[in-house]
């Protein structure tokens, strides 16, 4: 690359630029590659305008947020070959590079999907259950998430430049707030590519996305109450932000994500000869060496039995012997440099210091295939064995963020789980092992100090995604050291970004605030029976009060034969009344849903395709012999669902409330009905000649 790349920040609208500013160095040969510069930035400002746009974010419901997102993904994995191009001018091979670009733009899509399976389409999502708050009914309560009306800061490390940066924005965006993203200065141009094509695309709302490539001055004076703060980064530095005035006099929500010393125990019931040996071999070595080690989640600490300490050094020492490091463009090299020059004196220095208690066991020294040796970043990985682990201090406090791990000797299961917890919190921890109680000791070890622990056997050695692999659907966070926050997680990280509000009012107009259902709310009857409406006809509250049923001896009696179901309560009168709980011969649960069906199901084709399903089945009261039923039906919350490929009949699901009552209007039962019915065509459908 010959020219000099000029990232700009993008702000209230419009791209800022200043021909002044920090130089980055190409980390492979050394060569200038981009000048940064936030001078002239009106930070002020930009908070203003995200707040200001954020409305637009907000008017949008979740699955409408979720398409956008969908469709974003889809538009960046076109443009991923660009990406790839400049990371690695950031020294990371494009098996590293993978991970962060690809990676980061499956984010997007996973919290898409999770949003439109999980959430309803609606601005705000109802949290719980609905808590009666008086004896009549009359007075209730429920939890309400809407979003905050701030904008989301994030502030994110070097390692992972798109990444970093989209796992925050997914469940900020569909949580309904507005990004403005702070990437690490090294590796900024990476991000402003991506933010580039992100705004050039129209896909997102603007004022969605706002980006600062430079220092970021005085951002952080200007925050609200209603703003929020994500961070990735040292932990030094997190504790730092943590107590600037304005986040802890204005009571800012800051998340912290921080680099820790995560590790990984190899179980001390494990053999050299067994699979579980190899796997933990190689998963430390993949670990020391993707990225360059330049992971948060990275393995530091390798804890392994004391009597096979020699031969996971001699496993270790082969492994990484296969590695070769060089100019990361190239097929043949496994590793690539670390980000800057300045970056690799910071890992030799805690090298150094982590010498004071541990000796440097293997190290792999081979000649680099391409790059700078000089003026590029290259270290080679370097194993250390410290003798007395529960006694020393450095393997424990010092990270070397870079190709480094130390081997902690340990003789008991107690002890590998005290040299785990000593790391004070960490990200990712691993444990190897086929041994089921050992392993289950192990996680409870643990536990209470990793926000994740991968559990690696020859069982699920195809499958298992890494050590050091976050995923959207589980805890990307950890404890003390870790940072005590929690970026990813599934929709627990879109809760972050909204505000919990109890809401209390009668039934009726809490069904109308939710536009879901409360028992006890007014309900609308009319001639036309629920199930030959459409979804679109139907309302939330329609309702339907059936016919009523006398439950008789033959009704059960039948029952029985028909599934089987002889137990004593239902088919003998001596053991239901003497060891039974009822006194009596009761009534199958199941003929109680079943004779309900009958009592509402309209039997002739109609928008009602199928039965969805059940949920929240519980029985209230017994039903004897003599005693009389009838069933309310009521729609208590309809749920768009998205054609699939293939698909050319559009419809969503209405969820049911059905109450099965007695002859004295006593519940007995009580579930939720789920149906598929048939819904009119919409904006969101794709069109019908691609359906086919």
């Amino acid at each position: 690359m010959t020219q000099l790349l000029r990232p700009a920040s993008y702000v209230s609208g419009h791209w800022h630029t200043n021909a002044d500013g920090q130089t980055l160095i190409d980390a492979v040969y050394g060569r200038p590659v981009a000048v940064i510069s936030s001078k002239g930035v009106d930070f002020a400002g930009a908070l203003a305008y995200g707040r200001r746009q954020g409305a637009a974010i907000r008017r949008l419901t979740f699955h409408t947020r979720a398409r956008a997102l969908r469709a974003l993904g889809t538009y960046l994995m076109e443009r991923k070959e660009a990406y790839y191009e400049l990371s690695m001018l950031t020294g990371a091979t494009r098996r590293d590079s993978w991970v962060d670009i690809e990676g980061g733009i499956g984010t997007l899509f996973s919290y898409s999907s999770m949003a439109r399976r999980e959430l309803p389409d609606e601005r705000f999502w109802p949290d719980g259950r609905v808590e009666r708050l008086g004896r009549e009914g009359t007075f209730v309560g429920r939890h309400l998430l809407v979003p905050r009306d701030g904008v989301a800061v994030q502030i994110n490390a070097f390692n992972f430049p798109v990444w970093g940066m989209l796992e925050k924005l997914a469940p900020a965006f569909i949580g309904g707030m507005a990004s403005l993203v702070k990437p690490a200065p090294q590796t900024a141009y990476v991000t402003e590519r991506v933010v580039r094509d992100i705004i050039e695309s129209g896909l997102l709302p603007e004022g969605a996305l706002q980006l600062v490539t430079g220092e970021p001055g005085d951002l952080l004076d200007h925050l609200t109450e209603q703003d929020m703060v994500a961070f990735t980064g040292s932990a030094a530095t997190a504790a730092k932000l943590r107590v600037h005035p304005v986040v802890v006099g204005r009571n800012v929500p800051f998340n912290t994500e921080a680099d820790s010393l995560n590790a990984s125990v190899l179980g001390l019931s494990v053999r050299p000869e067994d699979p579980e040996f190899a796997l933990y071999v190689r998963e430390v070595a993949r670990e020391m060496t993707g990225k360059a080690g330049q992971k948060c989640t990275a393995i530091r600490r390798a804890i392994v039995p004391a009597h096979l300490v020699e031969a996971v050094t001699e496993g270790l020492r082969r492994e990484l012997g296969k590695v070769t490091m060089g100019d990361p463009t190239r097929d043949d090299v496994r590793m690539g440099a670390l980000v800057s020059v300045e970056q690799r004196e910071r890992v030799r220095e805690t090298l150094r210091q982590l010498q004071a208690e541990a000796r440097i066991v293997v190290t792999n020294e081979t000649p680099l295939l391409g790059g700078d040796p000089e003026k590029g970043a290259f270290l080679e990985p370097t194993v250390l064995l410290c003798e007395s682990p529960l006694t020393a201090r450095g393997p424990h406090e010092l990270e070397a963020f870079g190709p480094v791990a130390t081997l902690l000797p340990y003789d008991s299961l107690e002890d590998a789980a005290e040299l785990a917890r000593l790391g004070r919190g960490s990200l990712a921890g691993s444990i190897i092992t086929h041994d089921r109680a050992e392993a289950t000791e192990l996680v409870m070890g643990l536990s209470s100090t990793h926000g994740r622990l991968l559990v690696l056997n020859r069982d699920n050695a195809k499958e298992n995604t890494g050590h050091g692999s976050p995923l959207p659907q589980l805890n990307h966070g950890g404890p003390g050291r870790a940072g005590g926050g929690s970026e990813l997680g599934g929709l627990s990280a879109v809760r972050h970004h909204m505000n919990r509000v109890a809401v209390q009012a009668d039934p009726t107009t809490l069904t109308a605030i939710t536009r879901e259902f409360v028992p006890g709310a007014d309900v609308q009857e009319d001639a036309v029976h629920p199930f030959r409406k459409s979804f679109d006809q139907l309302q939330v509250g329609d309702s339907l009060l059936t016919h009523r049923r006398t439950v008789t001896e033959a009704d059960i009696v039948n029952f029985a034969g028909l599934t089987g179901d002889h137990f004593y309560a239902h088919v003998d009168e001596i053991g239901a009344k003497e060891e039974g709980i009822f006194g009596k011969r009761v009534a199958h649960g199941y003929f109680l849903i079943s004779a309900a069906a009958g009592q509402f199901v309209s039997p002739a084709p109609g928008p009602v395709l199928a039965n969805y399903g059940l949920e929240g089945l519980r029985f209230v009261e017994p039903v004897g012999i003599g005693d009389t039923i009838r069933t309310r039906l009521t729609c208590k919350r309809k749920i768009r669902k998205e054609l699939r490929p293939g698909e050319t009949r559009p419809t969503g699901v209405v969820e049911w409330r059905s109450e099965i009552t007695n002859q004295d209007g006593v519940l007995v039962a009580t579930y939720d009905i789920l149906t598929l019915v048939e819904r009119a065509r919409d904006e969101f459908d794709p069109p019908a000649d691609l359906q086919a």
